[in-house]
């Protein structure tokens, strides 16, 4: 009995011990900067994004959030990065909607997007639209029309194969009941190139990106594909709203943590997270972006990145699109 009494006291020891290391780690983290990659080169929307929520989370955390540009192979280098790292709150991945599409496009990753992973806190998104060189379409009722009536006579572009934008447009199409030639370029700029040129019947876009063009005169935009009207752009419906198709093509940005990353630092990190969305000035740039801002918890942000994976994978296999 004595015996059992002192390996119970040992036990509850250890118990004590463990609760309160964690809970010196919560008291204490950060005690040093933290690196936030990102895996896109610098200047990108992605890499805007991330130093807008860097900046804001080092005067929250108090310890410099430091920006480290890790891009190639679609975001996977960064991604490969932060999940082999050590889990301790000090190596943490800007995720974008590019992720939720790459785990059905390559055959092979070199981590695992569930189980090497820990989704932080869900911070922006950025709903897509679908925009018509001047002279051509008038209204996203008019688009569906003509796809429906005349499929594979009409084009759009993407900035490449098994990008957001292509399985977006294929998307839109297939609900749409009809289709349209994919035309994949080296990236946005020529893509966009050839839509003013009038080369595309529509393209899908992120505000951001279009918005220049748009206020020129040069593109109409026709609609927005999310479940709800965008809150930088209100006056824009959405596609449900005018063709009862239901489609949401959104871009997004997610921070990740290392798989096994103490509850309490990913519980302070998205709590930092949601207040840094908070501040007038990040309020005010992402609204001249076209961005909205997002509050979350971990949860639902595991539950986002899980249905994003849900909703692309079948689209993606569907394309015939992949990767070696």
């Amino acid at each position: 009995m004595k015996g059992i009494g002192r390996r119970r006291l040992v036990a509850a020891g250890m118990v004590l011990a463990a609760s309160t290391s964690v809970a010196g780690a919560q008291g204490t983290y950060p005690d040093r900067p933290i690196r936030l990659v990102i895996g896109f080169p610098p200047g990108g929307p992605t890499d805007i994004a991330g130093r807008l929520l860097a900046q804001r989370l080092s005067e929250i955390l108090g310890q410099q959030v430091v920006v480290d540009n890790k891009p190639g192979v679609a975001g996977n280098i960064a991604s490969q990065i932060v999940a082999d790292a050590k889990p301790d709150g000090y190596t943490l991945l800007v995720g974008t909607s590019i992720m939720g599409i790459v785990p059905a496009l390559y055959e092979k990753l070199p981590y695992d997007p569930i189980k090497g992973l820990e989704a932080v806190g869900h911070f922006t998104t950025v709903p897509m639209i679908i925009v018509a060189p001047a002279g051509g379409f008038g209204s996203i009722e008019e688009l569906v029309a003509v796809l429906r009536r005349e499929p594979g006579k009409h084009s759009y572009p993407s900035p490449g194969n098994g990008s957001l934008i292509h399985m977006g447009s294929l998307l839109l199409a297939q609900r749409a009941g009809g289709d349209a030639l994919h035309v994949p370029y080296k990236g946005s700029a020529p893509a966009m190139q050839d839509t003013l040129a009038g080369r595309h019947t529509f393209q899908i876009d992120t505000l951001g990106s279009s918005k220049g063009f748009v206020d020129a005169g040069r593109l109409k935009i026709l609609a927005v594909c999310d479940t709800k009207r965008a809150a930088s752009m209100p006056t824009v419906p959405t596609v449900q709203e005018r063709t009862g198709i239901a489609i949401e093509v959104v871009t997004w940005n997610l921070i990740f943590a290392p798989a096994g990353t103490p509850r309490p630092i990913v519980d302070r990190l998205n709590a930092a997270i949601n207040q840094a969305i908070k501040h007038q000035d990040m309020v005010e740039k992402a609204r001249v972006m076209g961005i909205d801002l997002v509050e979350s918890t971990p949860a639902s942000s595991k539950k986002f990145y899980e249905d994003q994976m849900a909703l692309w994978g079948p689209i993606v296999k569907a394309s015939g699109a992949k990767v070696e």
